[in-house]
C-alpha cells in the first residue's frame, strides 16, 4: 500500500520520514528518484502505519480534552483536584486548584494554565538558583514560556527559559532540565564534554530524560492550548 505524503526536497543526502498532525512527512534529497523514494517508503510500511494510528490516536484524544470541577490535574507529577471557591480568584493553596464558580471548561483550563505558569515561575527560579551552585555558574535570568516542544533553553546572553508545562514533572525530572540548561552555560553544544556536565551531576540523566519524554507522550494527547 502506498502513502499520500507530503514531500519536500532538499540538500540532503538521506529520506527522513516524519508523522505530523496525522500525516506522512518526507524529506528527500533534491535528485533523488521518486520510484527510490517510494521503495523506501513502502519498506517502513509497518513503521508508519504504527505512528500513524498513535497520531491520531493522540489528535482524538486532544479533542475530547476539557477540564471541568473535581476533575483532577498534576502538579509536581501529583494529582490535585480542581474545586469551587466563592469568589472571583483563581489559585492553587496546596491541596487544590480552586476556580470561581459558574466558569466554562475553557475559563477553567485558561484559568489552570495562568495558576501553573505562576507556580513555574517561582519553583523554577528558586531550584535553578539552588542548583547553578553545583555547577559553578548561574544565569542572568530566568523566564517561563509556552513552549510545546521544547522544556527549556539556554541562550547566548546566558538567560534560560522554560516551558510552563515542566511543573507538571516530577522533582527529579524538573532537576534533570534544569540541569541541562545550567550545563549550557558552559558548553552551547551537546558535545560529549556538555554530557560529561550532566553526568557529573546526575549520573542516572538518561533514566530522567526517559522519563520526561513518557511525560511529553502523555501531553500530546491533552489540549492545552
Amino acid at each position: 500500500m502506498m502513502f499520500d505524503y507530503k514531500l519536500t526536497r532538499s540538500k540532503r543526502r538521506t529520506v527522513a520520514l516524519y508523522i505530523r498532525d496525522g500525516g506522512l512527512e518526507v524529506r528527500a534529497p533534491l535528485k533523488m528518484a521518486q520510484c527510490d523514494i517510494d521503495r523506501i517508503i513502502a519498506t517502513k510500511e509497518a513503521w508508519i502505519r504504527e505512528r500513524l494510528a498513535k497520531s491520531q490516536e493522540q489528535s482524538a484524544s486532544r479533542a475530547a480534552f476539557c477540564l471541568n470541577y473535581g476533575d483532577t490535574i498534576i502538579y509536581r507529577d501529583k494529582p490535585y483536584p480542581i474545586t469551587v471557591q466563592a469568589g472571583n480568584r483563581a489559585g492553587f493553596n496546596g491541596g487544590c486548584f480552586y476556580m470561581p464558580p459558574d466558569l466554562t471548561p475553557q475559563q477553567i483550563k485558561s484559568a489552570c494554565v495562568q495558576i501553573y505558569r505562576l507556580l513555574a515561575k517561582r519553583y523554577l527560579s528558586d531550584r535553578t538558583q539552588a542548583l547553578a551552585s553545583r555547577l559553578g555558574s548561574a544565569p542572568n535570568a530566568v523566564k517561563i514560556n509556552s513552549a510545546k516542544t521544547r522544556w527549556g533553553s539556554c541562550s547566548t546572553k546566558k538567560n534560560i527559559n522554560f516551558s510552563w508545562r515542566l511543573i507538571m514533572a516530577d522533582d527529579a525530572v524538573i532537576d534533570y532540565v534544569i540541569i541541562h540548561e545550567l550545563a549550557h552555560l558552559s558548553e552551547m553544544n551537546h558535545s560529549a564534554r556538555f554530557w560529561r556536565i550532566v553526568e557529573s551531576v546526575l549520573p542516572d540523566y538518561k533514566e530522567r530524560k526517559a522519563r520526561l519524554k513518557e511525560l511529553q507522550s502523555k501531553l500530546r494527547g491533552e489540549d492545552w492550548d
